[in-house]
């Protein structure tokens, strides 16, 4: 076999290109895109905000993990533990799910005890609510959740703090908004 001669490469002072999926990949794709479309400051603002809430809530889903029931499960028995008694389909309403997703998580939930059904007066539809036990985790989860995030809140100096403060107020406000 012949022998191929290489060429040899000369080392260069240029960083490493960023790998992909990596945030300094997507945030430069991103802004590209933004660039591209032309998009407005306050859509800038939004879209920093509509990622920032979703690592922030990744980030604190990590806690979950200790409750062992999975994201599912826990996102369904939350409607039940802090918006009240539900029929199946109105669950999966509020989960953006299809009601046979919705049957297989509910099932989940009363096979380990966390939810119960109820018949209703007239025997024809059921409610489902959570028990003591799909409550109390629920709770705890919370409370974990919020330790976590309290930590961080707390390593900010006070004025970063008192500005978080004033940023909440407005996030309510959006929250009305929508």
């Amino acid at each position: 076999m012949p022998s191929v001669k290489r060429k040899k490469v000369q080392p260069t002072n240029r960083p490493a290109p960023p790998v992909a999926g990596s945030p300094d990949v997507d945030s430069a794709r991103a802004a590209d895109a933004r660039d591209a479309l032309g998009l407005t400051s306050t859509t800038d603002v939004a879209d920093q905000l509509h990622s920032a809430a979703i690592h922030l809530l990744r980030r604190l889903r990590i806690r979950d993990r200790e409750s062992g029931v999975g994201p599912a499960q826990l996102s369904a028995l939350s409607v039940l533990v802090f918006g009240g008694a539900r029929s199946l389909g109105e669950l999966a309403d509020a989960e953006q799910v299809r009601p046979p997703t919705m049957s297989r998580i509910v099932a989940g939930l009363q096979r380990s005890g966390l939810i119960q059904r109820h018949s209703t007066d007239d025997g024809r539809r059921v409610r489902l609510t959570a028990t003591a036990k799909g409550t109390k985790i629920l709770w705890e989860g919370r409370r974990r959740r919020v330790e976590t995030l309290a930590k961080a809140v707390a390593s900010l100096p006070e004025k970063e703090r008192q500005q978080l403060r004033e940023a909440v107020a407005l996030l309510h406000q959006i929250i009305r908004n929508l």
